[in-house]
């Protein structure tokens, strides 16, 4: 192994993804004559004499187009009758509305009164997002990650990965809560199990560093492999770097290459760098100055200058003037269609 390779080893901060859907703390809307026509006929007489829970089912045919045409405005309206009347699932999907401006115009204070009107009755992804909102400072709200934070444990104690991973982010950084590293691993081990990808890249985080367990490479490469299957870049990267030196693992030039060209396509300027490096020694493919040093330059540029140029001035000064234009004209593309068009082999 003569690549040079980096380890991101820090956990990424608070996920701000909304949740959208039905998840734990959901309320069926299923009612009497819409169970078996749920789309129209049974639920219009119903969500009419002003049943919620036809109302709902109403709003989610609009919603889906489920029996009658997709109608956004439809939808917001039969969510609005519903939610009024306190149907919490109807106030939560109605305050998703708001907050992305399908069907109605785009108000976040509004999406935030009805996130919380869902929240309070228990509804977990109501609590979620309401915490994103508290963490974002959205929605006429003060910024306030303590209050934030409440609403995550809320969600998270009702399932919500994404909570989950929220609160060991908190634990861990001593952000809108007491620092507490036993906390985080719980909450992050939680959400993990849940699928959460960042979570599984913060739990294998900790084995391969001995951050509270013992040093485990084995069981690093385990919950790496489970985040980079879900994309997760810097899990790729490391996961890569774990192969690249044979640490827990057997070395492996070939399936590090795989994981960096993953990570790389990603953005991920440490795993464009490791690539490069190892076009420039030939380690797990043929060597290649050309791409070598195509990636170590979109390296340079993605980190922003904070990856060392010394590999990319060394692979430059071996091409001739004309092959480095030619790189640096597929680098250029490379960077417009956001590292996907790259000519890089789908396989090592």
């Amino acid at each position: 192994m003569a690549a040079v390779c980096v380890i991101a080893g820090v956990v990424a901060g608070f996920v701000l993804t909304r949740g959208s859907g039905t998840a734990p703390g959901a309320t069926p809307g299923a009612t009497d004559g819409c169970e078996a026509d749920r789309t129209y006929a049974g639920c219009l007489e119903r969500a009419k004499a002003g049943d919620a829970r036809a109302q709902f089912r109403l709003a989610e045919a609009y919603d889906g187009g489920e029996g009658v045409p997709e109608d956004d405005a439809a939808a917001a309206e039969w969510y609005r009758r519903a939610a009024e009347q306190g149907h919490r699932e109807a106030q939560f999907q109605l305050a998703t509305l708001y907050d992305s401006g399908k069907g109605v115009t785009r108000d976040a204070a509004e999406a935030v009164r009805w996130y919380q009107r869902a929240a309070e009755q228990g509804m977990a992804l109501a609590q979620y997002n309401l915490g994103l909102m508290y963490l974002e400072g959205g929605g006429g709200l003060t910024q306030d990650t303590a209050a934030a934070v409440r609403w995550f444990t809320l969600a998270a104690e009702q399932g919500v990965a994404a909570a989950q991973y929220n609160l060991g982010v908190a634990y861990q950084t001593g952000e809108g809560a007491s620092q507490d590293v036993e906390a985080a691993a719980r909450w992050y081990r939680k959400a993990a199990d849940a699928g959460h990808a960042g979570a599984q890249y913060a739990v294998g985080l900790r084995y391969a560093t001995g951050d509270g367990v013992a040093r485990d490479g084995a069981e690093a490469v385990r919950w790496y492999l489970q985040a980079a299957a879900q994309g997760h870049a810097e899990a790729q990267n490391d996961l890569a770097v774990i192969y690249d030196a044979g640490s827990g693992v057997a070395e492996n030039d070939t399936e590090a290459v795989r994981w960096y060209r993953r990570a790389a396509a990603a953005g991920n300027p440490s795993a464009q760098h490791n690539l490069g490096l190892m076009y420039a020694n030939g380690e797990g493919v043929r060597r290649d100055d050309g791409r070598a040093y195509l990636w170590l330059s979109l390296a340079a540029a993605t980190s922003g200058g904070t990856i060392d140029r010394a590999a990319l001035d060394r692979v430059g000064g071996r091409l001739s003037a004309v092959a480095r234009a030619a790189a640096d004209g597929l680098a250029a593309a490379c960077r417009e269609s956001a590292f996907k068009d790259c000519s890089e082999p789908a396989g090592p």
